[in-house]
């Protein structure tokens, strides 16, 4: 069993697979595909069973009560198993069975066959306070309706009674494909689930209810994995470094500053200008070989001030910019961070998206195109910039405000998706649950990260990450959720009382450990 929660090491295994999610339709045909092969599916059910028993002997130790809750369906059928086996462990297992037991059916009826022990109902509720752990095997990924009811109450009193809580596939009342919320949810301690992840685990407020992720084989094979996977497009992953670590910038003993690329990072004026710095300064500290930032000529004392190893040139406007831009090594540029907002800003970015360079743009970039998305889209493609766009929530709807983007309901994944499409460009909708979005439909999952990110400059120094990749070769998909995860990693890394100048200055040791096994030649 892998657990995959936080930890770097989980995601350095350089298989391209590895950090797919599946759908809950994908999961049912690894299921159907390996029961066609010849695995029958009691023998898939008894051997999830066998992982959940094993992470609750893991918690409970040498000893103790476990309280089951199993629902009407394979969910339950898995927490018969695993009664089954706790109980023949040595530990006092308490079964209580949403509905009754001759309603049971298939795999899931002879599961509960094997089943010796009594089977009470869940009505009077169960004295919570009375067992070390609770197994949550009520509703699984597939749940297609609000819990209400008798089954409403369980789980409402199951939080309240703040015990431990370890959930089968997914916490009962959480969306599998969406991380919504049907009505009430357990909230977890620790969630088992079954092959590979689901999009529910990670994005919120699925995400919060799982509690730590354990992942277990439970022998579906890799032909019935594939045929899942086949499924489950287009793609959906979870971020880390399985999934950019072969296009992560490697330096070599011939590079030097004029390899790893030059940033351009456009300030705004006199007294709006840290934004920016903060920006330029990620971008160096990711690794581009030179920095340069960009500001009217009434900014130029105050960046300078603050500045060193990042360049400084005047810019007064879109035409300065165009002149600049002649300078073909430069090969990324980054605008939005304390521009402004209007027509200046929007003519920056259409003569920074005519370059066909790299192109980052947040904050007032962004505002500057709200309910103009065809304008800033005509640009990217005309220009044939490689875009990343870094919205917040807020930014996002009004970029996309009046689009099937903003559709009422739909997951987050799914709405950058259509953003990307939609813009041409790569879209990091920023958040607890940061999704990156590619217009040719991939889409990358972020949980490595902190709440301690939400700070004032930190979306600033993030976009700064992005430019500063994108300058040294990384495509951009790659580099946005490259920078998204190195982001999250700093922001582990220090914890309580972080500030957006911490960030930068935390890349080198977030670096060092990813690059450890890569030595320079």
């Amino acid at each position: 069993m892998q657990m995959v929660d936080g930890a770097r090491a989980d995601w350095v295994q350089g298989e391209g697979d590895a950090c797919r999610l599946l759908t809950v339709e994908a999961m049912r045909q690894v299921d159907a595909t390996a029961i066609a092969g010849g695995t029958p599916g009691l023998v898939l059910m008894r051997n999830a069973g066998a992982a959940v028993a094993e992470r609750a002997r893991a918690h409970l130790g040498s000893g103790g009560r476990v309280l089951v809750l199993c629902g009407p369906g394979n969910n339950g059928g898995d927490g018969f198993e695993a009664a089954r086996l706790l109980a023949e462990a040595g530990f006092e297992a308490v079964l209580h069975l949403l509905g009754e037991r001759e309603a049971l059916t298939g795999d899931a009826a002879a599961a509960a066959a094997a089943w010796t022990g009594p089977v009470a109902a869940i009505e009077p509720l169960p004295d919570f306070a009375a067992f070390d752990l609770v197994i949550d095997a009520l509703f699984g990924a597939g749940l297609s309706r609000d819990i209400e009811g008798a089954a409403a109450r369980l789980i409402a009193a199951l939080n309240a009674a703040r015990r431990p809580v370890l959930a089968v596939d997914v916490p009962s009342g959480v969306d599998g494909d969406t991380g919504a919320v049907r009505g009430v949810a357990v909230r977890a301690d620790e969630t088992v689930t079954f092959v590979r992840l689901k999009p529910g685990h990670l994005l919120q407020p699925g995400r919060a209810q799982c509690g730590a992720l354990y992942v277990a084989e439970i022998g579906t094979g890799a032909a019935a994995l594939a045929a899942g996977l086949a499924v489950a497009v287009p793609p959906a992953y979870r971020n880390g470094p399985a999934l950019w670590e072969n296009s992560f910038p490697h330096l070599e003993a011939a590079s030097h500053k004029y390899t790893r690329g030059h940033a351009v990072v456009v300030s705004g004026p006199a007294h709006k200008t840290g934004a920016a710095r903060l920006a330029a300064r990620g971008a160096l500290r990711v690794g581009a070989g030179l920095v340069t930032l960009v500001s009217p000529q009434a900014a130029l004392a105050e960046n300078a001030a603050h500045l060193t190893a990042i360049m400084l040139r005047p810019c007064e406007d879109a035409d300065d910019l165009d002149d600049l831009l002649t300078d073909e090594r430069l090969n990324v540029v980054l605008a939005g961070p304390g521009l402004g907002s209007g027509d200046r800003t929007r003519d920056i970015v259409a003569v920074a998206a005519s370059a066909g360079r790299g192109l980052v743009l947040d904050a007032d970039a962004l505002t500057s195109f709200a309910g103009q998305l065809p304008l800033l889209a005509a640009h990217l493609r005309d220009g044939a910039a490689r875009a990343v766009l870094t919205p917040h929530t807020g930014e996002f709807a009004r970029l996309f405000k009046d689009t099937d983007a903003v559709a009422e309901g739909l997951p987050k994944h799914e709405r950058a998706r259509r953003a990307a499409a939609l813009s041409g460009a790569v879209v990091v909708l920023k958040g607890a649950d940061t999704v990156i979005a590619d217009p040719d439909g991939r889409v990358a999952i972020n949980d490595h990260g902190t709440p301690y990110l939400g700070t004032a400059g930190s979306g600033d120094v993030l976009a700064g990450l992005v430019a500063g990749l994108i300058a040294q070769g990384m495509a951009p998909f790659e580099a946005a959720a490259a920078a998204v995860w190195l982001h999250g990693d700093a922001g582990l890394r220090h914890g309580p009382g972080l500030i957006a100048e911490d960030l930068p200055e935390l890349m080198p040791a977030v670096l060092r450990d990813l690059v450890r096994d890569r030595p320079v030649r």
